[in-house]
């Protein structure tokens, strides 16, 4: 099997697979192969797991002091419509061919052309690692909000550990794990807007009613932002906002893509899951920012001092500040437990994400063989081990010279998400796909837009937000010349049914169970 034009018969621009055993996902001469060992409560934590993490606990305190309350709401709503969107097409490509192996880049790759398939394979790969990275660091940093004279070291340590251990054992474990990761996250998320809601009418020790008492002092939006002209100050500080909402939602859509060829039932569970996964994101997201918003000022002392010492801990949390200034003892410690377990969760999606982005590159033939190899439990342990390593770029934060190195990487991730995300649409192309591609397109171009103010420009910003595209152009051109694959299959070409017939008879059988009783209802409507 191969992926590029000097795989191909003549006069055809697709690969040819001769029978079932040699279609994508069914690669013949490997050692063994991954397992069927994901369950419907697993797949539906997967994404949620990965969505939830540092960037919803942590990162939106940054947010919210640099544009305001009100910007970083409308931020957040805008990109769950985006990620809606993302969410539907990739569920839909996913249910109808969740083969052995399947990734976004695999689906990339077989209904548009191999080029873009390899070159957003090794963006998809690359970005997954840095943000283990940059998880794995943020758990450091988060435990040394309790004091100590243990180095962060150590605790970075025992994360990538434990991370390693979780995905190299089976995938059952991982799946195992990462439901219970994600359960106590959910559980904080709604912990926590609920008692914003208690603190807005004033239910906290103090008895202070907050309302929306940020909102008018010192104000819904942060003026002047950028510019003295109001309304575009405005709307950059919104702008600004949805760009910075990217850093939480980007790859979390695909984690349910990249499980697909490891769970039960896929036909069945892979909708559920989409579906599940995206009223959940919305809540969460737009009610926790709106908490953030009620409970602390844009100006507040503590939330400034915590972005101004690097932004990654958790005392730079606007959650644990809202909660000190509601004078709840404890309550923070316990919060910033649970912002430790999101940092630790997510760094165990992106390495599963990582390790499968890999092993489906090498089953397509863009990556060495050597990366298909799996234990007698269905884990490719070589995609595992060489993703996990990229993590190990976390010790760079142990200096301030290779924490400067280190921003580079975590960031440049972002605008590698954006860019996926528009050829997710070019591979799928109804007419809702014209809507994010447009939306998530533009977000990539202005990324770094802030550079360009008079006096804000800096060889290091304008990198940061713009090298991936060279990174991205390297490898699709680099790859298309050295193979001389087509610009675009025909529509009329493209292969979509190698690999269905194995799964309708996968599925054939399926039967979905019926609860036995309410308890057993509620239970299953929720997981």
């Amino acid at each position: 099997m191969a992926s590029d034009s000097k795989g191909l018969e003549e006069g055809t621009s697709l690969p040819v697979y001769d029978d079932a055993k040699s279609m994508p996902g069914e690669m013949e001469g490997v050692d063994a192969e991954t397992h069927r060992g994901l369950r419907s409560r697993h797949i539906q934590f997967l994404a949620l797991g990965g969505c939830i993490g540092t960037g919803l606990f942590v990162g939106s305190g940054q947010t919210l002091s640099t544009v305001g309350p009100a910007p970083l709401l409308m931020g957040y709503i805008a990109m769950s419509t985006v990620v809606y969107f993302v969410m539907n097409v990739l569920g839909e490509m996913t249910t109808y061919l969740p083969v052995r192996g399947v990734s976004v880049p695999y689906l990339i790759n077989r209904f548009t052309e191999p080029s873009l398939g390899f070159a957003v394979g090794y963006n998809y790969w690359y970005s997954f690692s840095m943000l283990l990275a940059s998880e794995v660091t943020a758990a450091g940093l988060i435990v040394e909000y309790w004091p100590s004279s243990v180095s962060v070291g150590v605790w970075i340590a025992i994360v990538l550990v434990v991370i390693l251990f979780l995905n190299i054992v089976a995938v059952s474990w991982y799946g195992e794990a990462e439901f219970w990761f994600a359960s106590l996250k959910i559980i904080a998320i709604i912990g926590l807007i609920i008692l914003g809601v208690v603190l807005f009418f004033g239910g906290g020790p103090n008895h202070d009613r907050l309302g929306f008492r940020y909102w008018q002092h010192p104000g819904a939006f942060k003026e002047p932002y950028l510019v003295s002209n109001i309304n575009t100050s405005r709307f950059l500080a919104f702008w600004t906002a949805l760009i910075k909402s990217g850093f939480s939602f980007i790859f979390s859509p695909e984690l349910i893509t990249t499980a697909a060829g490891e769970a039960i039932a896929p036909r069945r569970n892979i909708p559920k899951a989409t579906n599940r996964f995206i009223y959940r994101l919305f809540a969460f997201y737009v009610l926790g920012s709106l908490v953030i918003g009620v409970t602390v000022a844009y100006n507040d002392k503590h939330l400034l001092q915590g972005v101004a010492s690097g932004g990654s801990g958790a005392g730079a949390s606007p959650f644990v500040i809202g909660i000190q200034n509601a004078g709840i003892s404890g309550l923070n410690h316990v919060i910033n437990a649970a912002i430790l377990i999101s940092a630790w969760s997510a760094g165990n999606s992106w390495v599963y994400a990582g390790s499968r982005t890999l092993y489906s590159l090498a089953r397509e033939g863009q990556a060495p063989k050597f990366f298909t190899r799996c234990t007698k439990n269905g884990v490719p342990y070589a995609a595992v081990l060489v993703t996990w390593a990229i993590g190990l770029l976390s010790f760079l934060n142990l200096s301030s010279s290779g924490a400067n190195v280190f921003y580079w990487f975590t960031n440049i991730t972002t605008v590698g998400g954006f860019i996926s995300w528009v050829l997710v649409g070019v591979a799928y192309l109804p007419w809702g796909t014209y809507y994010f591609m447009l939306i998530v397109g533009v977000l990539a171009i202005t990324n770094g837009y802030t550079v360009f103010f008079p006096g804000a420009f800096t060889a290091s910003d304008f990198l940061v937000s713009y090298i991936v595209f060279a990174i991205f152009f390297a490898l699709y051109f680099g790859h298309k010349i050295w193979y001389r694959t087509p610009w675009m299959v025909p529509a009329a070409d493209i292969d979509i049914f190698s690999g269905k017939e194995e799964i309708d008879r996968l599925c054939e059988f399926d039967e979905e169970r019926v609860p036995r009783n309410w308890l057993e209802r509620v239970w299953w409507w929720i997981a």
